[in-house]
């Protein structure tokens, strides 16, 4: 064999050598989707551990087709997502609302997770006692105004006979939380500190004097800072933006199933899976070239 051909079949290896590393594959193992049910999930949202950002992966899944939104106090329904205004809808299935009534558990946000309570938020404490601390006259902790409007009209409701009253019962029970004055710093409702037997949210009054028509959830607000130039390369090639389980570093989705630090332009080498994939190529690959060069070598 010439020096000439040695040096190009060298000069091969060496080049699809470094192809093969110019990508490295991520080893992340999860699925990634951009809807989850009927909602459209873009990031920071992910439906998967290792899909979208870290900070919003412990808090948002999809399960068996319903986007999640779990915090200390339990699990919410996701019931849409308006990207512009970077606004959440969650509902809590234990939430009162005017059809139906019942003992709820407790509400908590955390304070270091990438969401915040929309002003919207109207919370409404129900079925509490007369001892309970919302009551204390020398606090400010109920909306006594436009408040005693919205307690009317949720104690107007048939469904308050759920929680043992009766239909238009004195609102004496009921408070208004008008956010922030009764969360606080916390953004914790204790029901059973606060000695009340349910809560609502109502985020949109549209006909205020019809309770039916009001919109009950928790409105949330979350952290639109996360999206970066990396992530808008990786969506601009098609794919869908994650992260390294192992150490959280950005990743790249692609559609055949490949997986890259960067995007999803030309990832003729980022195999999705492990690492023996990578080598099975090469190997092939290098195969080929040698079934190529041997019969040169015997001229």
């Amino acid at each position: 064999m010439s020096l000439s051909l040695f040096t190009t079949t060298l000069f091969l290896l060496l080049l699809l050598q470094e192809a093969s590393s110019a990508i490295p594959i991520i080893p992340v193992n999860a699925t990634c989707h951009n809807t989850c049910g009927t909602i459209p999930v873009k990031y920071p949202f992910g439906t998967a551990f290792g899909c979208g950002h870290p900070a919003f992966s412990r808090y948002i899944k999809c399960n068996f087709g319903s986007l999640q939104y779990t915090t200390r106090s339990g699990t919410y329904t996701i019931t849409s997502i308006d990207y512009p205004t970077n606004t959440v809808i969650a509902t809590d299935p234990f939430m009162s609302n005017c059809s139906e009534m019942q003992n709820s558990g407790s509400f908590t946000l955390d304070k270091t997770s990438p969401f915040t309570l929309a002003k919207e938020n109207i919370f409404v404490l129900l079925g509490c006692s007369t001892t309970s601390p919302v009551f204390d006259s020398t606090q400010d902790f109920c909306d006594t105004g436009s408040g005693s409007r919205v307690c009317r009209g949720l104690y107007s409701c048939k469904g308050v006979t759920g929680l043992g009253l009766p239909q238009n019962a004195p609102t004496s029970t009921c408070c208004v939380y008008d956010y922030p004055t009764g969360l606080g710093l916390d953004y914790s409702l204790d029901l059973p500190k606060l000695q009340c037997s349910s809560y609502t949210s109502v985020y949109e009054f549209g006909d205020e004097g019809d309770p039916m028509k009001w919109k009950f959830g928790v409105s949330l607000l979350y952290n639109d800072s996360y999206y970066s130039d990396s992530c808008k390369d990786c969506e601009g090639s098609g794919g869908l933006c994650g992260f390294d389980s192992m150490d959280e570093s950005f990743a790249c989705f692609c559609r055949n199933g490949a997986n890259t630090t960067t995007n999803c332009f030309g990832q003729g080498y980022a195999w999705s899976g492990t690492s023996g994939l990578k080598i099975q190529t090469l190997l092939t690959i290098g195969g080929l070239l040698l079934s190529w060069i041997l019969p040169l070598v015997q001229c």
